[in-house]
């Protein structure tokens, strides 16, 4: 028989991103694309036998922080341990470029606090091998990865550059201020970047406490950026905000887009503080795409959720005095100690210390804290939390705690869901889920390394929102697949992707559904200079390909780093793009 492709897979179940029912198919691939998709004559180089399996388009995570990881690293997990063969960096606002030399630190500072990615790994994982944006775009374009990675500019890094300690210290800007970001912002997307982020909420701030640069920064300026795409021709807007006054906020993030015709997302969860909010911004959200407006909102299928434990940021005992006098210990010894009945009585005979910090504050917020098993369940019932475990069992939250942190050798996990959960279940996230002007993201892959692991967010909403899913409605499989494939790929223009039909990029996963599971969080200690990590690993992806090429079987890198740097928005097969 002859060779006619490359690769092909044989009898699988393909689920092809368009949200169709699915249908059984060989896929042969041919010079990183797929080249034909049905009843395949002809064999491939490399054949995989995919029958009783899932082929899907490869997953696209439009909201990662890989910015610094890209620079050292080339494997982009815990993301591709997921299906994702496409990230997109740069969020939120903060990345490295454009910096100065003279302010690396700030940056760095910057990003350890917005992203819990501590000083030390950064000062040493960083080449700092650039200064402009279009300068980084050509450190990263230089490196090979397990996935294609596509950067947006970050307004922190872009206002520093430009007003120096004005910026960091949030002034206004002047009218040659924002002329000067609107001009390094139409050069950074033409050379490559995907758009424009920033970020408008006091959760996030540098790690000495000062609020992020962008914080309040005008209209005037935020309009200025956005022409500045709007000159380029190209490149979307991503703002994260704390919506304090929802229809205020919205009708300016509206305007922009009215201005500058760019397309925007924002950031939407369920915020405890105001459970409803959320509905006003898709009610907004609605009436603007009414109007022919590009708007969409990142929403996510699970709580945003804290993890507590002796190997993380913070533990329910951070702020203990006794805490604190074994807090530089090694964790056996660390363990021990709270193992000791003498040392535990004192401990819990004490009161914690006060912190401003956010999440200091939620330690031992017991209501809504969960203890984090080996097989996660992020849709626990309040019969779950600690504090109704405790109180069944007739013991304190802080002994029933420990208890629990001290198994497996110290690294059992406290799961406290802060944002998504404030009705105990996720029926919010079904309803911004199927909405239709949503797309899933948020899954910060690549950051908050010591208390969130999100970047598993597209395992789970497969398994929860199309299988496992006990406490309401569920998904259809096609759907969810066409979510985080076709849908987030078309948010930022990446056309060439997120669907299996000819002359689509090559990138598939090959998934056993009915193995397919997550596993627990756990800690890995291979950051730069010994930084430790949060990391999710998962069952049931037997094969992974990108650009044609196998990067993953069972969940472990082949070796093939396929992967390059994405340099502005793809266009569609032409065959496609003229239908």
């Amino acid at each position: 028989m002859e060779r006619a492709w490359d690769l092909v897979v044989r009898g699988g179940t393909v689920v092809d991103g368009g949200g169709g029912t699915s249908f059984e198919a060989d896929v042969a691939i041919k010079d990183g694309k797929i080249a034909a998709v049905g009843a395949v004559s002809g064999s491939g180089r490399e054949e995989i036998d995919a029958r009783g399996l899932l082929v899907t388009p490869g997953f696209v995570d439009i909201h990662t922080h890989y910015d610094g990881q890209s620079t050292w690293d080339s494997h982009m997990q815990p993301s591709s341990w997921h299906g994702v063969t496409t990230v997109v960096m740069g969020n939120c606002g903060v990345g490295f470029a454009p910096c100065r030399p003279g302010d690396h630190d700030r940056l760095v500072r910057l990003m350890e606090g917005v992203e819990d990615i501590p000083f030390p790994v950064l000062a040493e994982g960083l080449p700092w091998n650039w200064e402009s944006f279009p300068d980084y775009l050509d450190s990263l374009a230089a490196r090979r990865f397990d996935v294609d990675i596509g950067a947006q500019l970050p307004h922190a890094a872009l206002r520093v550059y430009v007003m120096g300690e004005r910026g960091a210290n949030r002034e206004d800007a002047s009218p040659g201020d924002i002329a000067a970001m609107a001009a390094l912002a139409k050069g950074a997307v033409e050379a490559g970047a995907l758009g424009f982020s920033t970020s408008r909420t006091l959760n996030h701030r540098t790690s000495d406490g000062q609020p992020t640069p962008t914080l309040t920064a005008s209209e005037d300026e935020l309009t200025g950026i956005a022409m500045g795409l709007k000159a380029a021709g190209k490149g979307a807007l991503q703002f994260v905000s704390d919506f304090g006054d929802p229809e205020a906020e919205f009708a300016m993030l509206r305007r922009i887009v009215e201005r500058s015709g760019r397309p925007l997302s924002f950031s939407l969860v369920q915020n405890p503080r105001q459970p409803l909010q959320w509905r006003t911004l898709l009610d907004r959200l609605e009436d603007a795409n009414a109007a022919g407006l590009p708007m969409r909102a990142q929403v996510c299928g699970r709580p945003v959720g804290i993890l507590f434990g002796l190997e993380l940021t913070l533990n329910p005992f951070t702020h203990y005095p006794s805490y604190k006098e074994i807090a530089g210990q090694p964790l056996a010894e660390r363990a021990a100690r709270l193992a000791d009945p003498g040392f535990r009585a004192r401990l819990l005979a004490e009161g914690k210390e006060s912190s401003a910090a956010f999440a200091a504050n939620m330690t031992q917020n017991w209501k809504i804290m969960f203890l984090m098993g080996e097989t996660p369940d992020y849709e626990q019932t309040p019969d779950r939390t600690v504090a109704a475990l405790a109180q069944a069992r007739g013991v304190s939250p802080e002994e029933l705690a420990i208890e629990h942190i001290l198994t497996n050798g110290g690294r059992g996990m406290l799961y406290l869901p802060f944002l998504n959960y404030a009705d105990g279940s996720l029926d919010p996230s079904y309803a911004m889920l199927t909405d239709r002007n949503t797309v899933p993201g948020l899954s910060d892959g690549g950051a908050h390394v010591g208390m969130i692991c999100d970047g598993s967010f597209p395992t789970s909403n497969l398994t929860h929102w199309t299988r496992d899913r006990t406490r309401g409605e569920r998904l259809p499989l096609e759907a969810m697949v066409r979510m985080q494939t076709h849908d987030t790929a078309a948010t930022l223009g990446l056309r060439d992707r997120g669907l299996i039909a000819p002359g689509y990029r090559a990138d598939l996963n090959i998934i056993d559904y009915g193995r397919l599971s997550l596993k627990a969080p756990a800690v890995a200690y291979d950051l730069p200079a010994g930084g430790r990590r949060l990391v999710q690993r998962a069952d049931g992806y037997v094969a992974t390909l990108v650009a044609g090429q196998v990067t993953y079987r069972d969940g472990e890198p082949t070796g093939a780093l396929p992967g390059r740097l994405l340099r502005g928005s793809q266009s569609a097969p032409a065959a496609m793009a003229a239908e």
